[in-house]
């Protein structure tokens, strides 16, 4: 009896020794995203809440496309009249200035043209002086009407023939004035049109040169414009004159405001139509060619937006906690738009009116949250 009553008595002190199990002051509901506070975390988290609230916010349209130069800054370099490259120094990238000399093209043609045009011109001074004497003969009865008239005939001919060889030299950039028997030349001098730089060599010295062949691309880098490509389904919200901000791949910090020139009407195979644009402001860094990105303001809508603050993101996708009333909050996925001076447009499904949203503290809940579900 001594020993069942020593063992009652040790079992009733180990009973009475040991201690409660403490209680978390953080819980959570292992079937939804919901957190629990005390009254004292409630307070350290310095946690804020607000409802829903309309704001206008604009939707920015994203297009990409490409740094060009207007056509008339553009220009491809041929010969009218084919020949042999004999010279040039022209390489790609090549500085060049209006009147400079490009190539020079040699071949028996740009002799055949001065010869023809000097004899041309030396039997019209003989039919000139022919039309002359019949044309006062004629006034005095002393020569008949029908040979004046082809005298006359034959000088008309013969003028008109000069004038066009003529305007050939000066297509193959010839002087008539110049030419005379003592200078006639077997080469010719391609003349740059503009100022700028050489884009494209498509030909060696020695090569001939067909009349209509594209010896040199040349640009005029003075004047750039952006050109953007838009799908058919976003033209719509375009218009002429509209602003927008162009940005590289490299720098995408640097801006460059733009003003929308042109809208192409047309569409091609891919659905989308070209948009050009006018730099406001002319940067030689820009070169023809460049990728650009575009950001396009469009109108503002009114949105139920959120402080940006309210936010939080984790694993890749956005949440924001909802108030569930005594110190407890749910973590719900919210779909998000464009972000306006503070504020992010968001949908957050179909919720109660009235419904408040954790605006100050939502990561410390996160943080919260996440971390009792590891310790459990």
């Amino acid at each position: 009896m001594k020993n069942i009553f020593f063992i009652i008595i040790m079992l009733l002190l180990i009973s009475c020794g040991s201690e409660p199990a403490v209680e978390k002051t953080t819980t959570v509901d292992k079937n939804e995203n919901v957190v629990s506070l005390s009254e004292q975390q409630f307070k350290n988290a310095g946690i804020e809440m607000a409802k829903l609230s309309q704001q206008p916010v604009s939707s920015i349209l994203k297009l990409n496309g490409k740094v060009d130069v207007p056509p008339q800054n553009a220009v491809s370099i041929s010969v009218p009249l084919g020949g042999y490259l004999k010279a040039t120094q022209l390489m790609p990238g090549t500085q060049i200035r209006k009147g400079d000399v490009l190539a020079t093209m040699e071949d028996p043609k740009y002799i055949e043209l001065q010869q023809d045009y000097l004899t041309a011109k030396a039997q019209f001074a003989y039919n000139e002086s022919e039309y002359k004497r019949q044309r006062d003969l004629n006034q005095s009865k002393a020569a008949s009407d029908k040979v004046f008239e082809q005298t006359k005939a034959t000088y008309e001919t013969q003028n008109i023939l000069i004038k066009s060889l003529e305007q050939k030299l000066k297509l193959i950039g010839l002087n008539p004035e110049n030419i005379n028997a003592n200078n006639i030349s077997k080469s010719i001098p391609i003349l740059s049109p503009i100022n700028g730089y050489v884009s494209a060599v498509n030909a060696n010295i020695g090569k001939y040169i067909n009349a209509g062949d594209v010896l040199f691309e040349l640009v005029d880098p003075s004047t750039t414009q952006l050109v953007l490509t838009a799908f058919e389904k976003d033209i719509h919200q375009l218009t002429i004159g509209q602003k927008l901000f162009a940005y590289s791949n490299s720098n995408p910090g640097k801006k460059y405001t733009c003003t929308i020139l042109l809208i192409n009407q047309n569409l091609n195979d891919q659905r989308t139509a070209l948009v050009h644009c006018r730099f406001e402001q002319q940067d030689k860094t820009l070169v023809p060619g460049m990728f650009m990105n575009a950001d396009v303001e469009i109108a503002a809508s009114t949105e139920n937006t959120l402080p940006n603050e309210a936010i939080v993101r984790f694993e890749n996708k956005h949440y924001v906690f909802m108030d569930k009333g005594a110190n407890q909050f749910e973590m719900i996925e919210a779909q998000i738009g464009n972000t306006e001076n503070g504020y992010t447009a968001i949908n957050v499904g179909e919720n109660p009116k009235g419904t408040s949203f954790v605006i100050k503290g939502a990561y410390t809940l996160l943080m919260s949250l996440k971390n009792v579900k590891d310790d459990e």
